[in-house]
């Protein structure tokens, strides 16, 4: 996911909590098929809601003192946060245009 910026568990709070505009986080782990398959949409969205929203992806193994406090048990998971709140959650893979409402309803 060449576009899609890496969060960790220092970056968090100033890349989503801290953002103006709506976030959509991809909690997911090297190791996990499903996230695998969800990578090209979420590449994709990432594009195409380039100034409008944030796509960032964190990996659970890495940082899950932050998986841990938004209660991620399953991946993937994508949460929206808007003003530092979570105003939207999925989990497992889903097609293009859920990810896209997940963000839209947060627009």
């Amino acid at each position: 996911m060449a576009n899609v910026k890496q969060v960790t568990s220092e970056t968090f709070e100033e890349e989503v909590i801290k953002s103006s505009l709506p976030v959509l986080v991809d909690f997911n782990a090297t190791w996990c098929g499903p996230c695998k398959m969800l990578g090209p949409t979420i590449e994709k969205v990432s594009g195409e809601y380039e100034g409008k929203a944030k796509v960032v992806a964190l990996d659970i193994d890495e940082n899950g003192d932050v998986a841990a406090k938004y209660g991620v048990m399953s991946i993937p998971t994508l949460i929206v946060f808007k003003g530092g709140e979570e105003v939207n959650r999925s989990v497992g893979l889903i097609p293009e245009p859920k990810v896209k409402a997940l963000i839209d309803e947060a627009l």
